[in-house]
C-alpha cells in the first residue's frame, strides 16, 4: 500500500515525508480491526512531530507513518469483532487503550496508561489502511468520511474543552475562544450547540474571524488592530468573560486571556506553545480556575459525531493527495490553511 513516511525528524517541512509502498497491516488479534482511509487529517501536532517535538514523549521508532485523524471503511475483522463488520464506515478514536484499567473502567481512556495512540506510537492514517482496535472505532450513519476525520482529533479536543467550560453557562455568560483555526472553529459551534452562552470569537486574522461569523459567533475581536482585553471588558459592561478558551496557547495569549475573566471564571488550555505565568494574587483574590485539555474519550467522540451528523457542527476542509504533504506541512506552519487540511489516501 501508499504510505507517506517520516524516515528522520527535521525541521525542513518540504522534504520531512516520502511516499513508499510498504506491506499493508494484517489482522494478528481477535479484536483487530483494518480500515480503508479514506480521509486523514493534518494536525498542528503533526508538525511538532516531524520537528522531533514528540520524541520523548512516544514510543515509535523511526521509520513510520504518522496521522491521527481518520476515517474511512472497515476492510478486515479480527475472530472477536462484533460491533462492526467490513463495509462500515467508521471514525477512529487515535488512543488503543486496555479496556481493563481504572481509567479505562471510568471512560478516560486517554488517560490509560498503556494506551498507544495511532500516528504517534504506531503507524496511522497517513496511508491507504491503518489497524486499530474494536474498542476505538464508532459507525459512521450519514457523515461523510472527509468531514468526520477531522473530529477524530481537532474536533474532540475542542468539544472536550468546550464541555468542560459549558457545564455552568447560563443564559446571558460570555464566553471567550481565542484562535478560531482548525479547532477552535469547531469548538465555536460546539459551544453554541449545548450552552446558551454568547460568544466573543478573538484571532488575529480577518480570515479566521469571517469564519468564525460563518458559523455563528456573536462578537469578533482582531487582537492584532485592537485591544483585546479593553473590548471584552466593554462588551461583558465591565464584569468580564465567564469562561475563556485558548486553543492558541502562545505566550501572548496566555498572557492576556485570564485579564478578559470575571471574578470566578474559568480558563481552558488547549493551545501548548506558550509558558503560563500568573500571580498566586490573581489567582485567589479572583479565584480564577485553570484547566487543561487532553484529546477527549471515547464517549466523547460518540457524542460529537451525533451533533456533527445532525447538522450543528461542521468542518471548513481542503483535500489533497498524500503526495501533497510536505507543502501542506509547510503551509500549516506558516499559518496558510484555514481549518483542516485532509488526505484522501
Amino acid at each position: 500500500m501508499r504510505a507517506a513516511r517520516l524516515h528522520e525528524y527535521t525541521s525542513d517541512l518540504e522534504s520531512a515525508f516520502t511516499i513508499e509502498e510498504i506491506d499493508s497491516p494484517e489482522i494478528t488479534a481477535p479484536d483487530d480491526v483494518v480500515v480503508d482511509v479514506e480521509a486523514a487529517g493534518w494536525c498542528h501536532t503533526d508538525n511538532h512531530i516531524v520537528e522531533g517535538e514528540m520524541a520523548d514523549v512516544t514510543s515509535v521508532s523511526l521509520p513510520y507513518t504518522p496521522g491521527h485523524e481518520n476515517a474511512g471503511v472497515v476492510a478486515a475483522t479480527g475472530s472477536e469483532v462484533t460491533e462492526v463488520v467490513p463495509g462500515d464506515a467508521v471514525i477512529v478514536h487515535p488512543p488503543i487503550s486496555c479496556g481493563t484499567c481504572r481509567a479505562c473502567r471510568l471512560g478516560e481512556d486517554m488517560h490509560c496508561p498503556d494506551h498507544q495512540f495511532v500516528g504517534l506510537d504506531r503507524d496511522g492514517g497517513f496511508a491507504e489502511e491503518l489497524k486499530t482496535k474494536e474498542r476505538s472505532v464508532i459507525k459512521l450513519e450519514s457523515l461523510d468520511p472527509v468531514q468526520a476525520a477531522p473530529h477524530a482529533d481537532a474536533g474532540l479536543t475542542a468539544y472536550r474543552a468546550i464541555k468542560n467550560a459549558a457545564g455552568d453557562l447560563v443564559a446571558g455568560d460570555y464566553a471567550v475562544l481565542v484562535g478560531i483555526g482548525g479547532l477552535g472553529h469547531i469548538g465555536l459551534q460546539a459551544l453554541h450547540a449545548i450552552s446558551p452562552a454568547k460568544t466573543i470569537a478573538v484571532d488575529v486574522k480577518d480570515e479566521a474571524l469571517s469564519l468564525a461569523e460563518s458559523v455563528g459567533a456573536t462578537h469578533t475581536v482582531n487582537a492584532a488592530d485592537e485591544d483585546a482585553v479593553a473590548v471584552v471588558d466593554d462588551l461583558t459592561d465591565g464584569v468580564g468573560a465567564r469562561k475563556v478558551v485558548d486553543f492558541v496557547g502562545s505566550d501572548e495569549t496566555l498572557q492576556y486571556a485570564p485579564a478578559m475573566l470575571r471574578t470566578g471564571g474559568d480558563h481552558h488550555v488547549v493551545g501548548y506553545a506558550g509558558e503560563l505565568t500568573v500571580p498566586a494574587q490573581a489567582l485567589v483574590g479572583m479565584e480564577i480556575d485553570f484547566r487543561g485539555t487532553l484529546v477527549g474519550s471515547y464517549t466523547e467522540l460518540q457524542e460529537l459525531i451525533t451533533l456533527a451528523e445532525e447538522g450543528l457542527i461542521t468542518v471548513e476542509t481542503s483535500t489533497h493527495d498524500l503526495e501533497e504533504i510536505n507543502g501542506i506541512a509547510r503551509r500549516l506552519h506558516d499559518g496558510e490553511i484555514e481549518g483542516r487540511a485532509i488526505f484522501t489516501p
